[in-house]
């Protein structure tokens, strides 16, 4: 039986156009993400190294841009939060079912934008019962380690949870794990068919 519902954020619940961000940082000059750069994003999301630190890092491969210019392509991978969306965890609150967890490889600068633009992000979050962000924990999907530290802290049995994200990796991960999964895919399905989509888990 499930106890625990356990979600990403990016695609599940708020949209992403994740081929942006470097579409808009090639407008500015980058020609490709070297190892380096990729590594620098790990370190970033994983709250290992600060904004402006990743900022620089950027502005000295990329000469000719500058911090605010960065920052807007940065964030271009953020789209919308639809409302029905919002409404579906605001039940599942209600109806106090299942504890609520969110799970997010997510960094400073992208939550920053979300706090900004998002203008219900204070509800959403009250309605999870714990709410973890990568760079805040220094824990980052799929690596097992971020999974083993929900578990542990909340002293869940792995059948017992089912771990929604839109990322393959992520999910073979907990499944490795003896977690419950939904590998949702953003373009044909939608967080709130969870019940229909699922059914043979509840």
């Amino acid at each position: 039986m499930i106890k625990t519902l356990l979600f990403d954020f990016g695609d599940v619940f708020i949209n992403l156009d994740k081929a942006a961000t470097f579409r808009e940082l090639k407008k500015l000059g980058l020609e490709d993400f070297s190892s380096g750069m990729m590594e620098q994003n790990q370190l970033y999301e994983m709250g290992k190294i600060s904004s402006e630190e990743f900022v620089n890092f950027y502005i000295s491969k990329i000469p000719e841009s500058n911090s605010k210019k960065l920052i807007i392509a940065w964030n271009s991978i953020l789209l919308d939060f639809p409302q029905h969306r919002l409404e579906f965890l605001q039940q599942l609150k209600e109806e106090n079912k299942y504890q609520l967890i969110l799970l997010s490889n997510t960094n400073d600068l992208h939550i920053s934008w979300i706090k900004e633009n998002v203008s219900f992000f204070t509800e959403f979050k009250s309605c999870f019962d714990a709410f973890y962000l990568s760079h805040e924990i220094n824990f980052r999907k799929p690596n097992a380690d971020i999974y083993e530290f929900v578990l542990e802290k909340h002293q869940l049995q792995p059948n017992e949870v089912l771990f929604i994200d839109d990322t393959q990796e992520n999910t073979e991960a907990a499944k490795s794990l003896g977690i419950h999964t939904w590998n949702i895919d953003p373009n044909t399905e939608d967080v709130v068919d969870l019940f229909s989509t699922k059914s043979e888990l509840f």
